[in-house]
This record gives C-alpha cells, sequence and structure tokens, in this order.
C-alpha cells in the first residue's frame, strides 16, 4: 500500500522559510518521479517542482525557481521541498504525488497523492 505523508506546513510571515517533508512508503522509490503541487482557494492545482528519484535531476516552475529546492533522502524515503524567501501568494495546500511514468508537470499524470499540508504566508 502506497502511503505519502506530508508534514512541516505552518503560518509564516512573508520573506520567511519553510520546510516542508513527504514521507513515502510502499514504492520502488527508484522508479518514481516525486512532485509537489499547491492549490490555493478558488485555483487549480498546479505543479511546483518535480525530483527524479533514480538521478536527482530536479525540475522547478518558474514562480518557485531561485527560491524553492527540492531533494530527496534515499535513506529515510523523503522528499523535501525547502521553501526560502516566501511571499504570501505562496499561500495554498501543499501536495506531494507520485509518478511512476516521466517527469511531468500534469497533475493527472501522477498516480499516489498525499492528503496536503497548509502553508500560510501573511503580507
Amino acid at each position: 500500500q502506497v502511503q505519502l505523508v506530508e508534514s512541516g506546513g505552518g503560518l509564516v510571515q512573508a520573506g520567511d522559510s519553510l520546510r516542508l517533508s513527504c514521507a513515502a512508503s510502499g514504492l520502488t522509490f527508484s522508479s518514481y518521479v516525486m512532485g509537489w503541487f499547491r492549490q490555493a482557494p478558488g485555483k487549480e492545482r498546479e505543479f511546483v517542482a518535480a525530483i527524479r528519484w533514480s538521478s536527482g535531476s530536479t525540475y522547478y516552475a518558474d514562480s518557485v525557481k531561485g527560491r524553492f529546492t527540492i531533494s530527496r533522502d534515499n535513506a529515510k524515503n523523503t522528499v523535501y521541498l525547502q521553501m526560502n524567501s516566501l511571499k504570501p501568494e505562496d499561500t495554498a495546500v501543499y501536495y506531494c504525488a507520485a509518478n511512476k511514468q516521466y517527469v511531468s508537470r500534469r497533475s493527472f499524470d501522477y498516480d499516489y497523492w498525499g492528503q496536503g499540508t497548509q502553508v500560510t504566508v501573511s503580507s
């Protein structure tokens, strides 16, 4: 049974940092691409970042490039999203997702999802 469990969200001020974690189980990790998505109230779910577990190659949305960093810890089966210089527009529920096929920015390409963690950035 595949499980993705996010943690690390919270309420911060603009300019602050947060690190989100996604603990994964039930996957053959080397075969998967792990992604972070976010969804703000009234908006569609959007791609934030992705990492190919086997190679560590990373991909980012233009809106977060240079501020966010996705990484993985093989020993802990955990993917991280380090978020720096947070802005109010980063406020959303952040979701971790797993995709066995290829790197994608489309949410419907991902097979497994976590429950989400709320990030709120005040101005």
